[in-house]
């Protein structure tokens, strides 16, 4: 059988299942099967399957993801997360569109130290969107910042799907996770200067008159102080230790978990309640991370081993085109699929194909990785099936229409796309600081 037929079974047949609704784990392991019985020998191929599967979800490196997952979990539901938003509003005054500058800055904290971009949206949303409607900002302006710092939380680390991206590539996840850093401040940095250029331009989209209460001396700097440098440094700690190379990915994730229990504790906020719901809340996200690794890792063997990933990459690097236009070229297609299907089916389509093509053309990883990373927060906020799109629809009022939504997210997809571009034509961006620690 040729490597094109199995390319189209393979690969076409994840493709038909993603779109009709298949859950992402069931599609590849419906497809694995159907691969290793006919690239791997039948019944003697499902047996290696299986090893392989139970192989793939025991791998050391995978183990940061349930402990970046247990950060943000502990630091939502012991409330402190709501002590950080009160702590950066108090500092934050005379800004135009200052509630929503607090969401970017707030939304960027918590990129720090939680690794899920959903619960960072929904958190904002549901506590920061209610009050500036309330106040009279344009459910626009409301919006679309609290969706774009969601965003932004998969290039900040610690990022469990920046872990599951290096685990399932092979790309160093400390650098890729150091990478990550510089971009997401310039995006966030990015979206604090339109906000307040968007509100100098129409101010009836944010109140003239919401400069905050006016407190001076320490009763403005006391919750900041108190909560929102600690937190902050949790992350120094966990990157600090990364870049100095003092501790692996999964002892800074131990150190993370543990000092954001410690926080709690200090705090009194640890009750048993919150505890047990910030287990659970991990042991399910982590759950469905690791059973969709058991199968993303098990088809990229069976690809290989149908020769499909080979003809693949000899079809594409035999084409005569630069490595910039090959790069430009996944880029693009990263986008177009972010459009139809989630982060995780993302990386599972692709990167089988994609990382023989970065190993046999020389191309630098971590830039790759970081530009790959881009694309998938891109994939959050396209329309019509981002998720973070769907996420703020659940939490806004009925009031905000999915329309207002979609085109609240607009100037911070153009910003984006911007970013990407500037890494893909000034790759020191993502590079320099992995490079510059060692």
């Amino acid at each position: 059988m040729s490597w094109q037929i199995a390319a189209w079974i393979l690969l076409g047949g994840s493709t038909v299942l993603l779109f009709i609704g298949m859950p992402v784990a069931l599609t590849f392991i419906t497809i694995n099967i159907v691969g290793a019985w006919l690239y791997m020998g039948g019944e003697i191929g499902l047996m290696q399957l299986a090893r392989n599967s139970v192989s793939s979800v025991a791998a050391f490196s995978l183990t940061p993801i349930p402990l970046f997952v247990l950060m943000g979990e502990v630091l939502f539901h012991t409330g402190l997360a709501l002590k950080v938003i009160d702590g950066i509003e108090r500092i934050i005054t005379r800004v135009p569109g200052r509630l929503a500058v607090v969401a970017v800055v707030a939304g960027t904290v918590f990129s720090a130290i939680s690794g899920s971009t959903i619960a960072t949206t929904a958190m904002l949303g549901s506590l920061m969107l209610p009050v500036m409607l309330a106040r009279g900002y344009h459910p626009r302006i409301a919006t679309g910042p609290i969706m774009a710092i969601g965003a932004v939380d998969m290039l900040i680390p610690p990022s469990a799907l920046t872990v599951l991206l290096g685990s399932l590539s092979g790309i160093s996840i400390s650098k890729l996770l150091i990478g990550g850093v510089m971009p997401g401040i310039i995006l966030s940095v990015a979206f604090v200067l339109w906000i307040v250029l968007r509100v100098r331009i129409t101010p009836s989209w944010a109140p003239a008159a919401d400069t905050g209460e006016r407190r001076r001396g320490w009763e403005r700097w006391n919750l900041f102080v108190a909560y929102v440098l600690p937190t902050l440094s949790i992350f120094g700690v966990v990157v600090g230790a990364l870049a100095a190379g003092w501790a692996t990915p999964t002892e800074c994730a131990a150190l993370g978990s543990f000092a954001t229990m410690l926080l709690a504790v200090l705090y009194r906020r640890l009750t048993w309640e919150a505890l047990v719901k910030s287990l659970k809340g991990t042991a399910a996200i982590s759950g469905m991370i690791l059973f969709i690794i058991l199968g993303a890792t098990t088809f990229a063997q069976i690809l290989s081993f149908s020769g499909a990933s080979n003809g693949l990459v000899e079809m594409i690097t035999g084409q005569g085109l630069s490595t910039g236009m090959i790069v430009l070229g996944m880029m693009l297609m990263l986008i177009f699929l972010g459009i139809f299907v989630d982060q995780i089916s993302m990386m599972m389509i692709t990167l089988p194909i994609f990382m023989p093509i970065v190993n046999v053309l020389g191309i630098d990883p971590v830039w790759f990785g970081v530009m790959f990373l881009i694309c998938m927060q891109l994939g959050l906020l396209l329309p019509p099936h981002g998720l973070l799109l769907m996420t703020m629809r659940g939490v806004a009022p009925p009031t905000v229409s999915m329309g207002t939504i979609f085109v609240a997210v607009v100037p911070y997809v153009v910003m984006s796309l911007l970013l990407l571009g500037a890494v893909f034509f000034v790759p020191g961006i993502a590079t320099w600081l992995p490079k510059w620690i060692g």
